[in-house]
C-alpha cells in the first residue's frame, strides 16, 4: 500500500524548534522530489520547501528561508523539515507531497495527512 504518512508536530512555544518526518511506505522514495506544504485556517495552501531526488538540491519559501531546513534520508525512506525559531505565524497543517521526477516541478503523485504544528505561548 502507498502511503506517506508525516509525524512529529505538536505544541511548540514561540522559538522552539520542531522536526517533521514523511516517511513513505510502498514505493522508494529516492526516486522522488519531495515538498512540504502547509495550510493556516481560513488561508490557502503555502509551499514551503523541496528537495530534489537528483541531487538534493532545496528550496525554501522567504517566509521560511534561514528558518527551516529540508533533508532526506533515503535509506530510511524519509524527508525531515527542521523547523527552528518558530513563530506563531507557522502554525498550521503540514503535509508533504512526492512526485516521481528528479525536481520539484510541482507536479504530484502522493500526497500524506497532514500533522499539526501550533506555535503558542
Amino acid at each position: 500500500q502507498v502511503q506517506l504518512v508525516e509525524s512529529g508536530g505538536g505544541l511548540v512555544q514561540p522559538g522552539g524548534s520542531l522536526r517533521l518526518s514523511c516517511a513513505a511506505s510502498g514505493f522508494t522514495l529516492a526516486y522522488y522530489a519531495i515538498s512540504w506544504f502547509r495550510q493556516a485556517p481560513g488561508k490557502e495552501r503555502e509551499g514551503v520547501s523541496c528537495i530534489s531526488s537528483s541531487d538534493g538540491s532545496t528550496y525554501y519559501a522567504d517566509s521560511v528561508k534561514g528558518r527551516f531546513t529540508i533533508s532526506r534520508d533515503n535509506a530510511k525512506n524519509t524527508v525531515y523539515l527542521q523547523m527552528n525559531s518558530l513563530k506563531p505565524e507557522d502554525t498550521a497543517v503540514y503535509y508533504c507531497a512526492a512526485e516521481r521526477r528528479s525536481s520539484c516541478r510541482g507536479e504530484y503523485d502522493y500526497w500524506g495527512q497532514g500533522t499539526q504544528v501550533t506555535v503558542s505561548s
